[in-house]
Parts: structure tokens; sequence; C-alpha cells
């Protein structure tokens, strides 16, 4: 990611724009915005010393966020060299133009100018819709996950992660982890001690880190090891295709070895046991609330035949798919 560390110390304000998308999420913007602005004084000051901010638009018409609270941009579209970063701020999903065309625009100049771009929350959405995530690695929530995948199947996103700085893109997943981001930031741009005002103030004991795997509990197996909960949550956005156990091991930083033994100790059981019992409750859900046929749900939960599904489930689960199925609607 391009940064100039420190900045704040050779006299440079830490400088940040924001763009709204049309019903964007409050809390993601808040949480960051307020991260900046305690971090930019002493105190509660609020003075902008450190860091300054301004929310960007084409136009002052006021841009309502998701639950209605509406919010004026503060400057025009100015030459995007004037920040160190531009923040997109996304929001609901089912917007179908989220930004207008001049301030596309705007985003793809940054980015010519080399200017690093973050996706708050869906803005993540925005930026890979105007072709600007190309070739960077994405972060986004889980509850977001399979909707990325289908709009964008050629990127590579993950959901396990609270934010990501990759270059000059970064992504974050949104909610209380806007706060993490924006304190990684600060302490990049201005020092340790003002991330650490920012956090006292806002009551947070402490940043989450890009490592910190996103607060939800995967199926089956309560764990509070995060490297465990991260490969359960890759395992279920990967039932349809499966990623491999040393892939799986890779993707949490640990060898195949270590997390097999880490599985063991946790769960109970192996990782390759606990995959299959993430696809076979999946296909279970399928049975019992949809009507796919059992090819189709084999096919979904990353088995190549509805044979070989069955002989599987009914080992799993002690009748087979279809037995079950008819059990429910008799």
């Amino acid at each position: 990611m391009h940064t100039k560390s420190n900045s704040a110390a050779a006299g440079h304000r830490l400088k940040i724009g924001f763009v709204l998308s049309r019903y964007f999420t409050l809390t993601a913007f808040a949480m960051f915005v307020d991260t900046l602005r305690l971090a930019s004084d002493e105190l509660d000051k609020s003075g902008r010393i450190r860091a300054d901010w301004q929310v960007l638009g084409n136009t002052r018409h006021l841009i309502p966020s998701s639950c209605g609270v509406q919010v004026a941009p503060t400057s025009d579209l100015v030459d995007p060299a004037q920040f160190d970063y531009v923040v997109v701020v996304g929001g609901l999903l089912n917007n179908e133009h989220p930004i207008d065309d001049q301030t596309i625009a705007f985003l793809k100049n940054a980015a010519a100018r080399k200017i690093p771009l973050i996706g708050l929350c869906t803005g993540t959405f925005i930026l890979a819709e105007a072709g600007l995530m190309a070739g960077h690695n994405v972060c986004v929530s889980w509850l977001h996950y399979q909707a990325f995948r289908d709009r964008f199947p050629d990127l590579k996103v993950r959901s396990d992660r609270l934010f990501n700085l990759d270059r000059n893109r970064g992504s974050c997943a949104g909610g209380s982890s806007a706060a993490d981001m924006a304190a990684h930031i600060v302490r990049l741009h201005i020092s340790k001690e003002a991330e650490r005002n920012a956090l006292e103030v806002l009551q947070i004991d402490r940043a989450r880190s890009h490592l910190h795997v996103q607060p939800r509990k995967p199926l089956l197996i309560e764990s509070n090891d995060p490297r465990l909960n991260a490969a359960l949550i890759i395992m279920e956005q990967h039932i349809d295709s499966t990623i491999s156990i040393a892939q799986l091991a890779t993707s949490v930083g640990l060898s195949r070895r270590q997390l097999e033994r880490l599985f063991l100790e946790e769960a109970k059981m192996s990782p390759a046991l606990a995959y299959r019992k993430i696809r076979l409750e999946r296909a279970k859900h399928l049975l019992t609330q949809t009507n796919a046929s059992l090819i189709e749900i084999a096919l979904e939960v990353g088995f190549e035949s509805a044979g070989h599904f069955s002989r599987i489930f009914a080992r799993a689960y002690g009748q087979s798919p279809s037995r079950l199925r008819g059990t429910l609607s008799t």
C-alpha cells in the first residue's frame, strides 16, 4: 500500500476524501471518520491538526444513508492528488446506481494518479464495478461474500479478515472494523500515540489488525482459536468447489500438519471430516428448505454424482436424502 508513513511529523496532515454512495452505511463512515477526528488532536478537542477529511460530491445535495440520516458533501470533486486516500463508503447492494458517472470518473482519475483507494463496507463492490480492483486481493463481509463472488468471479476475495491493504487498494468488511482500519492508517501516517488517543476516547480496548478474523461463529464447531474459525469460514465459502487441506492450511498461515493438529485439539476431528460435515449440513438445509433435485444439491455441496452424495449422506444421518425429504413432506 502506498504510504507516507509518519507524515504528520514532517508537517504533512493526513488527508482523506470520502465518497458516500447513496444509502451508504452510516456506522462504517462514522467509525472511520471519528477515529480520524480523535487522532487529529488531543483528547476530544476535535481540531484538524494532524488529519483532515472531506466528503466529496459533484453537487451539494444531501446523500441518504441506509438508516435515513443524510449527509451533505463538504467539497467538490477536486484534484484527487490532494488526498492520501480516497475512501468509498458503500451501503445497500440493491441500489443500481450508488454513485454517479462523474464520481466514477473521479475515482478512475485517482487510480491513474496512484492515489490509494479504499472500499469500506460494500464500497469494494463500487470499486470492482468500475474495474478498479483488478489484480488486487479483496476483503468483504461474510454477509456479502457470495454476492461478490457471483458478480466478480475473476477477483480474489475472502471474508475471514476484517480489512486488507494491498498496494494502492484497500478493502474493509465494515461495521466496527472501519475503526480498526482507520486506526491502522493513523498509526502509519501520524503516530501510535494518536491511534491510542482515538481508541481510548472511542472506548475501544485496542485495534484489531488485518490478521484478525471476522467475529462470526462458523457452523458446527465452537472455538476461540481465530485460525480454526478462519479455516471453517473458508470451508463454508468453498462448499461447491473443494479446496485442498494443504491450500486451506496455507490460507490461515499454517502447515498442513499444524492445521490437522489444531483441528484434533480444538474440534476433536480432522479438517477433512469437519469439511465434510459442513458440506452435509448445507445439503441437509437444501433438502429441507428447497425443492432442488438431488443432483443439483449434490453438485451444490461439491459431490460429483447424486449416488455418491446419497451414500455419504446416509452414512452420516442414518437415512438417505430422499427418505429424509419424504419424511418431512408427509
